[in-house]
């Protein structure tokens, strides 16, 4: 499947077969718990099988709550016809921290995840918006950026996202709702990722934040190889070395950043790196971590929009920030081995 089914399929059909399919397990929950338990003896891992199968009871009934909230909400604005009023979207806003806050809860303390952050200066002046620069390592970080922006920081963040994502009803509806976007997800989407930065960036208001990944993909040392030859290819030789030197991210690509600097001049940017879930990227990875016993490091740099450089020395200012958060991955990384070579010390 390259593109998710159409809207009405999504909305008359996946989304009302979600609530019922949620509502059956909850009826099987016990007999569900048991199988698991008893698979759980035969996995390597500790009570592999039983962690996931509840977690994803957990996710299914709190997205089955979702769905039939959100159905009211859509009737309680008209069926619809105030749905985009500031009223109801701040209320949808409400509801996805409610919605993250519980899934984050859930999957923290059903995997041993651990979450630090790491001299975590205050992320922006107040009464202004941001543009939130990330690492981009494993389908975790996405949640955990927009949990703590609108959880801890009370922040209304605005995400581009593959269409594919659109499979999930609660996704779908809740985020379809919101000033987001879903951009294609198989062939060139330059242009339309472009031009939803700049519409994105350009509406927001003081408590407004917009997440995105200048690298355009989880690091892999093959994308990292081929960013490199494909900088030497198109004249870049300086930005290849500059690219060479970072260990841990691939070279960030400068117009989305540029761009959204230019819709939003009055925002400040923050720097997002972390640590802890590089090592968690595939549904491979994910699997043969569980139980995780992760302990995941967060550090931002928040650059004021008064220090935010010119469009023409932006590019070498972005590389400069992401070698800077490509050396604290590297010193961290080495003092979280130092401690798991001397527990004891």
């Amino acid at each position: 499947m390259k593109r998710p089914p159409p809207y009405l399929i999504r909305r008359l059909v996946i989304a009302p077969l979600f609530v019922i399919g949620s509502l059956g397990a909850l009826i099987v929950l016990p007999l569900w718990l048991i199988v698991a338990a008893f698979a759980s003896r035969f996995v390597p891992g500790r009570w592999r099988p039983l962690r996931v199968a509840w977690f994803l009871f957990v996710y299914l009934a709190i997205e089955a709550l979702m769905l039939i909230v959100l159905f009211v909400l859509w009737v309680a604005s008209g069926f619809g016809w105030k749905i985009g009023s500031p009223r109801f979207v701040d209320l949808h806003y409400r509801l996805a921290a409610w919605w993250l806050r519980r899934v984050m809860g859930s999957a923290r303390r059903t995997f041993d995840l651990e979450i630090e952050s790491a001299d975590m200066p205050a992320t922006a002046t107040p009464g202004r918006p941001v543009l939130v620069f990330s690492r981009h390592a494993g389908p975790g970080d996405s949640f955990l950026l927009v949990d703590g922006l609108l959880n801890k920081d009370d922040r209304r963040p605005r995400i581009i996202m593959k269409d594919m994502l659109q499979l999930d009803p609660c996704v779908d509806v809740a985020l379809n709702r919101l000033p987001n976007r879903f951009i294609p997800s198989t062939g060139p989407a330059g242009e339309v990722v472009i031009e939803s930065i700049a519409e994105l960036a350009g509406g927001m208001g003081p408590t407004g934040a917009i997440v995105l990944f200048p690298e355009g993909g989880n690091f892999t040392q093959r994308r990292r190889r081929r960013a490199i030859d494909r900088l030497d290819e198109i004249g870049r030789p300086g930005l290849a070395d500059r690219a060479r030197d970072m260990q841990h991210l691939l070279p960030p690509k400068p117009t989305g950043v540029a761009t959204a600097i230019a819709a939003a001049p009055t925002a400040d940017a923050v720097f997002v790196g972390h640590v802890g879930l590089e090592r968690l990227a595939t549904v491979r990875d994910l699997w043969r971590g569980i139980p995780m016993d992760s302990h995941i490091v967060t550090r931002l740099w928040t650059v004021p929009a008064e220090q935010v450089p010119p469009p023409e020395q932006q590019e070498a200012w972005l590389y400069d920030q992401w070698q800077m958060i490509d050396d604290w991955i590297g010193r961290t990384l080495a003092e979280i081995a130092q401690v798991d070579e001397n527990p004891a010390a």
